[in-house]
């Protein structure tokens, strides 16, 4: 397992990710990272975890839409881990959650 620092709101967060797919989570990162801005720039700051949990409301809204917008898989199988091109982003996300939940108990 690999870890990647990235920066989300300038501020430095440790990530575990799959071997391989440390491209990909700077990739997402950066995509978070200029959510997060934007959220901060028309709220203004109000603390990191509400700063992330905004941003990813935007991109969860985003994501449905865009399902909604192509409906050619109507109801697909889970894929298992092993085919899942994704699986090594969604444990980074995972590990991005565990820390913001982390953040968030030391507040």
């Amino acid at each position: 397992m690999a870890t990647v620092t990235v920066d989300i709101n300038g501020r430095p967060y440790a990530v575990g990710c799959a071997d391989g797919q440390e491209d990909r989570v700077r990739l997402l990162a950066r995509q978070f990272d200029n959510n997060v801005r934007r959220v901060a720039g028309d709220v203004g700051h109000v603390g990191d975890l509400r700063l992330f949990l905004m941003a990813a409301l935007i991109l969860a809204d985003e994501l449905h839409e865009a399902r909604l917008a192509s409906p050619t898989d109507p109801a697909p199988a889970a894929p298992s881990p092993a085919a899942d091109p994704d699986a090594g982003v969604a444990e980074a996300l995972n590990a991005v959650a565990a820390r913001i939940e982390k953040l968030a108990q030391s507040l």
